[in-house]
């Protein structure tokens, strides 16, 4: 078991005297509020039974004597990162969801939206919830509808609404549905109210997917392949995943009207630019992503799987270095489009998933998105301020009062070098706080292999 999870239970503060008062306090420190791009300096920042009481100019904040104080002289505090398509283990085992959960949260993210469902992610959520589980809020879809989950209309539309009544929070699509059966499901889930997000079947295309009305298309999965001429006519196998082999044929003068339709119909778009940039690029080879400090984290056999996995990619006869180069420049283009024209992005990395590690990997997908061609304020915005919205919750995402207390200390400035988001001083989840020498030492206690 994580030593978070035993830490916490002991003492859910890192210093055991203030326990007696419900009151953290981050005194003197420069805080991003996130409403709009700017760094309010010299901060008293008040949290009160997992929300944010009072923020105004050190000195003006009243708190208890015994209250919590955490030092913010020198340091900026962001709302916690939301990661937008994550994974759970899908199985009975509780203390291996705890696993991946904790290297969620040392990393700052404090909600996740998880894409494969499993009956036992209904009792984790419940957990987390009541607080018996520290974790990152926890959003779950349910088990996968696809092509061989679905071989008929009629189970489509029963199984939206088995997973309605078991109170999944979202379906999750994967590629293999046909035309008929997508229609079937997404006419279910409109009459039972519960929104579907994830992958577009080529049989589908993202028009259909559009028109149908995603709650989030992820991956960009379908837009290369509304570019390129004679596509919907192509084997799955000829255009590669999200058409990486195809990409380089594709018509660039279609992309303000994907554009027009993704804002008409409110789509967001979690783009995962981590599984193009470190999964299919062949920029980094699969010896360095191997040998990359975090991948310490995941099992050895896991690992070796990821190995292969991009070499077999890199071995396939239809994949061309320059090709493949193409097709993650043309991502990044997409993802800027979004951006201009006002789609709504959610950040989201996939993890765990190959070269992917859990928490660590949101970070190099905010790196991703600035060099897509958005700021850090946008990038980060596609992490805080944009789930929020996603989800009709007015109390995440910003710092501000009434607002939930889901907040990560950094050691300097992320607007100024997005990569400063990976410099954690400690990470706020509701009332607990954990500070940067316990998130060391129970992310040493996660390690799992050797490193390459």
């Amino acid at each position: 078991m994580s030593s978070l999870f035993i830490l916490l239970a002991i003492c859910v503060t890192n210093s055991c005297n203030s326990q007696l008062s419900n009151q953290t306090v981050f005194r003197n420190v420069n805080v991003i509020p996130m409403n709009e791009e700017k760094v309010i300096k010299d901060q008293d920042v008040l949290v009160v039974d997992g929300k944010i009481k009072a923020m105004d100019a050190t000195g003006k904040v009243k708190y208890d004597k015994n209250a919590r104080i955490i030092d913010g002289k020198g340091k900026f505090l962001i709302p916690g990162l939301a990661e937008m398509h994550a994974h759970v283990p899908p199985n009975e085992d509780i203390n291996a969801m705890k696993e991946v959960l904790s290297l969620f949260l040392n990393h700052g993210v404090t909600t996740i939206r998880g894409m494969l469902g499993h009956p036992k992610h209904l009792e984790l959520r419940s957990m987390i919830q009541s607080r018996e589980i520290i974790g990152p809020h926890f959003y779950t879809s349910g088990p996968s509808f696809n092509g061989n989950s679905v071989r008929t209309p009629e189970a489509g539309s029963q199984m939206v609404k088995d997973q309605k009544q078991a109170g999944y929070d979202f379906l999750k699509l994967h590629p293999g549905l046909t035309k008929e059966n997508f229609a079937a499901i997404a006419k279910a889930a409109k009459e039972a109210g519960i929104p579907f997000a994830g992958h577009v079947s080529l049989d589908v295309g993202v028009w259909r997917a559009i028109e149908a009305g995603y709650a989030s298309i992820d991956h960009l999965d379908g837009f290369i392949e509304s570019l390129v001429p004679g596509s919907e006519s192509m084997k799955q196998e000829d255009i590669g995943s999200f058409a990486m082999f195809v990409a380089k044929y594709a018509d660039e003068e279609k992309i303000p009207a994907l554009m027009k339709a993704l804002k008409e119909k409110n789509i967001w778009v979690v783009p995962t630019q981590c599984l193009a940039e470190r999964w299919f690029s062949p920029d980094k080879t699969a010896e360095a992503l191997a040998a990359e400090p975090e991948m310490i984290y995941m099992k050895e056999d896991v690992l070796k799987n990821w190995i292969n996995n991009k070499k077999g990619i890199m071995a396939n006869p239809k994949y061309n270095t320059e090709d493949v180069r193409k097709f993650v420049e043309l991502r990044r283009k997409l993802i800027y489009e979004c951006q201009k024209n006002g789609v709504g992005l959610l950040l989201g990395s996939d993890a765990p998933q190959v070269f992917d590690v859990p928490g660590f990997s949101i970070h190099h997908e905010l790196k991703y998105m600035v060099d897509a061609g958005l700021t850090p304020y946008e990038a980060l915005r596609t992490g805080t301020v944009n789930p929020a919205k996603y989800f009709g919750r007015d109390d995440m995402g910003m710092i501000k009062p009434g607002y939930v207390s889901d907040l990560v200390l950094l050691e300097a400035n992320p607007l100024e070098n997005i990569e400063n988001s990976k410099k954690i001083a400690g990470v706020m989840s509701g009332n607990n706080w954990l500070a940067k020498d316990m998130i060391a030492a129970d992310l040493k206690q996660l390690q799992k292999s050797k490193q390459f």
